[in-house]
C-alpha cells in the first residue's frame, strides 16, 4: 500500500478530509493517506513540503504562491476552497484598542514569517492606507495558543486569524473581535511536491477524485452543521453562517486569479517578481 503524507490546518475547512479518511476511502484504492495537523499554518506547511515531511498540503493560496516563487519545489494542482477566507482582526479582551485604526503602528502577532497571518497583516495595512515600512511590526507566536499568550501578556497588540476558528475565544472573553479582512482571492489550494507529482500521478488523481466527490456534496451531508459544531467546539449558529459563506472547488485555480494574487504580493514587496502561471500550477 502506497503511503502518502498530507498536511493541513486542524480547522473546519478540512473536515471533508477527516470524513474520507474515517470511512477508509483511500485505503480501498491502495493508498495509505496519513493526515498531519499543522497548527502553525501555512509557513509550517511550506517548510513541511520543502523538507519532504509531507507530499501534499491544503494551504493558503497567497502563502504557497509566495513560497514557490521563493524556491519551494511544489505546484498548485487545484483550488480547494473557492471563497475568500474571512480573517478576523482580534485584540486581547481587555485591550484599549477599539477600532482597526487604533492598531496603526502597533505590533501584529504572526504564526511565522511568510504565513497567512503575516501576509494578511500587510493586506490589512494596505486597505487602511498605512505606511508599510513604519506602521507594521511583528511578534512571532507560532500558533493560536501562542497568540492567546502573546496578546494576553502584551507581547503583541493584534492578531489576524480565521474569524470562525477564533470565535470561541471571543465568546470566552479571551479575544475581542474588532473587524474583518477578507482575502481578495480563493483561500485554500492543494499543493503537491513536484517530485511526488512526477512519480505518483495516478495516486494523486485518485486522492483528488475522492476528496472532490465529497466536497461537491459536502453541505448536503445530514447534520453536517452539528458535526462541525461538535468536533470544532463552535456554536451551531456560527457554523451555519460559515456554511452559507463557504464554497468548495474541484477545479484548477485560473490564470487571472494567480496573476491577481501575484500583483497584490508584488505591490506589497512580498515577492520579488511576477512569474509565469506554469511556474506555479500543474494541470493534472
Amino acid at each position: 500500500m502506497k503511503q502518502v503524507n498530507i498536511g493541513g490546518v486542524p480547522e473546519h475547512f478540512n473536515l471533508a478530509w477527516y470524513l474520507t479518511l474515517k470511512n477508509g476511502a483511500y485505503k480501498k484504492e491502495g493508498i495509505n493517506l496519513r493526515w498531519h495537523d499543522y497548527a502553525g499554518g501555512t509557513g509550517a506547511m511550506c517548510k513541511g513540503l520543502r523538507n519532504k515531511d509531507i507530499d501534499i498540503a491544503v494551504i493558503l493560496t497567497e502563502g504557497i504562491i509566495k513560497d514557490i516563487i521563493a524556491g519551494n519545489p511544489s505546484k498548485i494542482v487545484q483550488t480547494f476552497v473557492e471563497t475568500p477566507l474571512i480573517w478576523g482582526i482580534h485584540v486581547a479582551h481587555n485591550s484599549t484598542y477599539k477600532r482597526i485604526d487604533d492598531l496603526k503602528g502597533t505590533k501584529a502577532a504572526i504564526s511565522r514569517y511568510g504565513s497567512g497571518s503575516h501576509l494578511m497583516a500587510y493586506i490589512n495595512a494596505e486597505h487602511n492606507n498605512w505606511d508599510l515600512d513604519n506602521d507594521l511590526d511583528f511578534e512571532v507566536i507560532k500558533n493560536l495558543d501562542g497568540a492567546v499568550e502573546g496578546l494576553s501578556k502584551g507581547k503583541a497588540d493584534y492578531f489576524l486569524w480565521e474569524k470562525f476558528t477564533t470565535k470561541p475565544l471571543v465568546d470566552d472573553g479571551i479575544f475581542r473581535h474588532i473587524g474583518n479582512c477578507p482575502s481578495p482571492w480563493p483561500c485554500f489550494v492543494i499543493a503537491v511536491r513536484e517530485d511526488f507529482i512526477a512519480s505518483n500521478k495516478e495516486e494523486l488523481e485518485t486522492i483528488l477524485d475522492i476528496i472532490n466527490n465529497t466536497t461537491a456534496d459536502f453541505k448536503d451531508i445530514p447534520s453536517i452543521d452539528k458535526t462541525i459544531a461538535n468536533r470544532y467546539e463552535q456554536q451551531l449558529e456560527d457554523v451555519q453562517e460559515w456554511l452559507t459563506l463557504t464554497e468548495w472547488s474541484q477545479s484548477l485555480i485560473d490564470k487571472k486569479t494567480v496573476l491577481n494574487v501575484q500583483r497584490e504580493l508584488r505591490a506589497l514587496e512580498i515577492i520579488p517578481e511576477i512569474v509565469e502561471y506554469e511556474t506555479l500550477v500543474y494541470n493534472i
